[in-house]
């Protein structure tokens, strides 16, 4: 859960007004609650998998390895049915309304599915001459003659629709009195989204567009047509929060051999390895929409395993296509702030061309536990008017992969009541209106300013913001006490000129530092909105830690002021920066720029030719002067979109920058030289053991120059751990004019964890990093070998302590515990080589704050 969606969520429970309750749910008089234990009336041993479902409603559930069962449901019938294959279906009649209990012995028999014979299930599951099995293997035999992606092309047409609602309510809630004002949102309750449970909206969104598809070339484009949503523009980004929703319900294909869901990858039941994975069962034949089935229930051989249980529904005939997939996955399994999931799909033929999906519901309890207040979010989308075969015009396939086209009749409710494939339940209708009158309440607005202060760290005040706050104060031991004050100004001000700065005082050296940045779209949007065209002028006067490279923070926040070891190295720079940056819809961008620095060293640090007495033959400053220029491309990326930054969703397509930076004295700087430095990253899935980021990195400096130019390797002596530097190296221990690095971080996902009790229950998750250098200085670039450099610094008694690496590698790697109150990481980091470099440890520990899904 990524920081605007975490601002979302405070949105809702203000708007409700939840602050002064969240007690446990109680049941409601009026459900119906049935709940017994199935056993086989001969042996006496409990039957799992039996289905127990409703008559004439859509509410069911099947038991578990000990044959219970519970249903909770406001659904009104009069009798609930029991069926397993291979004994006589049972039913009995239960009282709308009220809790009762029903234990049933069922009667073996034997049951023919067409050629198939199915006895009673033995005991001890095995593959082998296990019917369930033979058909699962003529399922994924099929699957490319019965998925959608084996046609030569296809289009459609297709309605979506994002309802969050607040789940969970308590029958006594109350409201604190500050929140009576907030009561007309309570009055919008809908009780048919989730069976027994009472919910509120929050949130909706709509949209309505046409995708096109071809085979060969493989090509796809959606084309939306029309969105209808809430706004919450004053505190998100309401396209960033679509986004970060839609990258949480991604489009699921059933015949897939990996489904990406919730941010990680489920092994398909359909899969070519998932009968290794799952075992199946056989449960009965019914009709689907007026086609005879086979329904089969599977499951994980290892609860904790990420993997689907649930129903599948296949055509009792020579295709064996799934027509209908009822599934969810194990509540044991390692995903944070997640309860409950449930993923249905229908399918059907279409003129004996092939078989399309004609709806996809899928839903999601968010929250702490099962009876806590939290969030239900349901993705409803229904195709229609579906043309398969016919040829499409390559033009259709040009440009980004999604579009969109409104025009100014999809914002009248006439054209929203036609394009609708399903209506809109009462409360949904509601929370259009309801929305908009909450933002106008003062005490909303009041609270809502306090929610992003502490979450974006910016105090709002219209035109202008204030912040970061954690960088109000800070320490170090060059600048001593540091007190800073700054802001932005935000699209109120103008939507196509933004200013930015700060002024900041060191009490220890007495200096004033500040900065003044000025951006101007180019695009005619925010300079926050993808794709970005814009240009950028300021300049800076501050300090900077060498080899210091943070990750979402500051130098000066407060939280990385404390520091292991020695820390009394830094540059004083005065920086005039010119930026030129244009984003293409493909995901390529370039960036042009022009930087003029005036460094000065600061602390313990010196720009001396004199290895005896450095200070006596000190040069003040050096001037840098530069042309650089920056390409990036990320095939097919996604953001979390905030309305101040983005960040990149780490995924399977990878992520490629190259960086040159060209100085040059007739520019009016000190050295002639050019750099350059190229890396690459992704991330690997492998299912059920977790997920891999791997990124490499090398660079190369052409020319001859001193220290402060060669690459000072990203080093980190405060106690966050940062994913991309060296956590237990020193700053400016190493510099190199040529490297290699590799970075892996695997997360294992609770893969080890998950099988031990108590530990599943915490719902921690192993991780593991291996952090490999390879780096030289060539003889040039080495003061050692060339008296005209600078020499490398020194500790104040004259002991070397910045260096450059023989021919081993730097290397570290660490065992760490994620998860862990849900929101903090642990890492145990182990430094493996250079251990006699003056003030290091070979071992260390380092935490981070990780709100995530």
């Amino acid at each position: 859960m990524k920081l605007d969606k975490f601002i979302f969520f405070i949105i809702i429970y203000i708007i409700t007004g939840v602050y002064g309750s969240l007690n446990s749910y109680s049941q409601n008089s009026s459900n119906t609650i049935i709940k017994g234990t199935v056993i086989d009336a001969k042996t006496r041993e409990p039957l799992p998998f039996v289905s127990v479902a409703l008559e004439n409603t859509s509410t069911g559930t099947v038991t578990d390895n000990k044959g219970n069962y519970t249903i909770v449901t406001i659904a009104t019938s009069y009798k609930v049915r029991f069926s397993f294959v291979g004994y006589d279906t049972e039913s009995r009649i239960i009282y709308p309304g009220k809790t009762q209990t029903i234990n049933i012995e069922l009667n073996p028999t034997a049951v023919e599915l067409g050629e198939v014979v199915v006895k009673p299930a033995k005991r001890t599951y095995r593959n082998k001459d296990n019917p369930a099995v033979d058909l699962i293997g003529k399922v994924i035999d099929n699957k490319g003659i019965n998925r959608m992606e084996g046609l030569d092309y296809y289009k459609y047409s297709k309605y979506e629709k994002i309802v969050l609602s607040l789940s969970n309510l308590p029958e006594d809630f109350k409201q604190p009195k500050s929140f009576n004002k907030f009561q007309f949102v309570l009055d919008n309750v809908d009780t048919t989204r989730q069976d027994g449970k009472k919910n509120i909206p929050v949130y909706i969104k709509e949209s309505q567009a046409d995708f096109f598809y071809r085979r060969d070339p493989k090509a796809d484009k959606e084309i939306i047509r029309a969105e209808k949503t809430i706004k919450f523009d004053e505190y998100i980004d309401n396209k960033g929060l679509s986004a970060n929703i839609k990258y949480l319900y991604q489009d699921i294909d059933i015949y897939d051999n990996e489904i990406f869901f919730l941010s990680n990858k489920f092994l398909s039941p359909v899969s070519a390895t998932a009968p290794i994975l799952y075992r199946y069962y056989i449960i009965d034949t019914s009709m689907v929409e007026n086609t005879r089935c086979i329904k089969m229930f599977f499951e994980p051989r290892n609860p904790a395993d990420f993997l689907f249980h649930g129903f599948l529904f296949i055509t009792a005939d020579s295709s064996y296509a799934i027509k209908k997939i009822d599934m969810s996955f194990n509540k044991g399994i390692n995903i944070d702030w997640v309860n409950d999931v449930r993923i249905i799909q229908d399918f059907d033929k279409i003129e004996n061309k092939g078989w399309v999906l004609t709806k996809d519901d899928t839903s999601v309890d968010f929250g702490i536990s099962q009876n806590i207040l939290g969030m239900y979010g349901q993705k409803e989308v229904y195709y229609n008017n579906y043309s398969i075969n016919e040829e499409i015009a390559d033009t259709v396939f040009k440009g980004p992969d999604k579009i969109t086209k409104l025009n100014e009749a999809t914002n009248l409710s006439s054209y929203w009541e036609s394009a609708r494939l399903a209506p809109l339940s009462s409360s949904e209708k509601a929370l259009y209106t309801i929305v908009d009158s909450v933002k106008k309440i003062p005490s909303f607005r009041r609270q809502m300013d306090i929610v992003m202060l502490l979450t974006s760290q910016f105090l709002p005040l219209g035109k202008f913001e204030i912040g970061p706050v954690g960088t109000f104060y800070s320490f170090n031991q060059i600048e001593g006490s540091r007190v800073r004050f700054g802001g932005r100004t935000t699209y109120e001000f103008n939507n196509r000129i933004y200013f930015d700065g700060y002024l900041a005082y060191a009490f220890k050296d007495d200096l004033f530092k500040y900065n003044l940045g000025v951006t101007y779209s180019l695009s005619g949007k925010s300079i926050y909105k993808f794709p970005v065209r814009s240009i950028r002028l300021g300049y800076q006067y501050d300090t900077e830690t060498p080899g210091q490279v943070l990750q979402y923070s500051t130098q000066d926040n407060i939280l990385l002021s404390f520091k292991r070891g020695v820390d009394d190295k830094m540059f004083y720079n005065g920086i005039l920066k010119l930026e030129y940056l244009y984003e293409f819809e493909n995901h390529f961008s370039y960036t042009l720029g022009y930087n003029f620095k005036k460094q000065t060293p600061a602390g313990n640090l010196f720009f001396t030719t004199d290895e005896t007495q450095p200070w006596s033959n000190e040069v003040p400053y050096i001037n840098l002067s530069e042309v650089n220029v920056k390409l990036r491309y990320a095939p097919k990326e996604q953001f979390y979109q905030g309305k101040i930054y983005r960040t990149p969703i780490p995924s399977k397509h990878p992520v490629m920058q190259l960086q040159g930076a060209f100085g040059s004295k007739y520019l009016n700087s000190d050295y002639n030289y050019q750099k350059i430095k190229f890396g690459i990253s992704r991330r690997f899935y492998f299912s059920i053991v977790g997920y891999t980021d791997v990124a490499a990195e090398a660079g190369k400096v052409y020319g001859t120059v001193p220290y402060p130019l060669l690459f000072i390797h990203n080093a980190n002596q405060t106690y966050s751990y940062q994913k991309y530097s060296y956590n237990m190296m020193n700053f400016l221990e190493f510099v190199s004019d040529q490297y290699f690095s590799l970075n892996i971080d695997h997360s294992f996902n609770g893969f080890f964890f998950n099988k031990v009790p108590l530990l599943k229950k915490l719902k921690f998750r192993e991780v593991a990093t291996l952090k490999v250098l390879y780096g030289s200085v060539s003889d040039k670039n080495n003061p050692n070998l060339n008296p005209d450099l600078f020499i490398f610094p020194t500790a104040e008694d004259g002991t070397p302590v910045t260096f450059a690496m023989d021919k081993k590698p730097y290397i570290e790697g660490s065992i760490g515990v994620s998860n862990i109150l849900r929101i903090f990481r642990i890492d145990l980091i182990k430094r493996f080589s250079y251990l006699d470099n003056p003030n290091v440890s070979s071992l260390g520990f380092r935490v981070q704050f990780r709100l995530d899904i």
